[in-house]
């Protein structure tokens, strides 16, 4: 590889840290398929740790009674900012690189595609996991630039919302995918749901595949296609048509 491309290769590279108490939990998935490609290729740098790391007593304790009462325990602060200054110092230090603090949280911004594709054109994403009864306030008012969900739902930790995330985000990455149209054409990306799809056989148990799929006349296929995309959506998601 020459300088020049060398040089254009490592300014794609996207560092991504997690944080979280449950770090297996994202690393399965993370390893798989594109997301693996994506790390063996160098075009992402994937990093996930256990917040308990950043913790100082020798019991590692990360969580604590909330005041005022009320039920189950709410995450302690000091971990947090330690993990979070240590891994953003650090990339400023060395690369100049500018830091995005991402908390997932059901309290958060509904989680969509737009927002999937601005945080893919970041330099360096840290995400921190929510877990137990949710999280010491003064992490959102004072570090966190983003409070993110995927959905109007309560999950077991935010760890699982961080892979759904990732992935997301990773796949918008130049260079991960081997089509660069593919993620354009996505559902989403064009404020509609993606059009049917279908392979051969061009005909199972009697059912066909449409015929102006089989025309060959490009023209027509795109115009179904996106005839059948706003059908789709009609059906399945008329809140986007508004």
């Amino acid at each position: 590889m020459d300088v020049h491309r060398r040089r254009f290769h490592l300014c794609l590279l996207v560092k991504i840290d997690i944080l979280t108490l449950f770090p297996e939990i994202c690393r399965a998935p993370l390893n798989e398929s594109m997301m693996k490609r994506a790390q063996e290729n160098k075009i992402i740098d994937l990093r996930i740790h256990n917040l308990r790391d950043w913790t100082t007593d020798k019991h590692h304790i990360v969580d604590d009674a909330p005041f005022g009462g009320g039920q189950g325990m709410v995450m302690k602060p000091e971990p947090i900012f330690a993990a979070v200054e240590e891994l953003r110092n650090r990339e400023s230090r060395i690369e100049n690189r500018e830091s995005k603090i991402i908390l997932m949280s059901p309290a958060g911004r509904r989680f969509d595609q737009q927002t999937a594709t601005q945080l893919s054109q970041e330099s360096h994403l840290i995400i921190i996991c929510g877990h137990y009864e949710g999280i010491d306030h003064r992490v959102v008012e004072q570090l966190v630039d983003l409070e993110v969900s995927i959905g109007d739902y309560v999950l077991t930790n935010g760890a699982i919302a961080a892979v759904v995330l990732v992935d997301a985000i990773v796949r918008l990455v130049p260079g991960v995918l081997g089509h660069e149209q593919s993620a354009a054409e996505d559902s989403f990306s064009g404020g509609l749901l993606e059009a049917p799809h279908y392979t051969r056989p061009a005909e199972f148990r009697g059912w066909k595949v449409p015929e102006i799929l089989l025309s060959g006349n490009h023209a027509e296929i795109a115009a179904w296609r996106q005839e059948q995309a706003m059908k789709r959506t009609q059906k399945n998601r008329p809140d986007l048509l508004k």
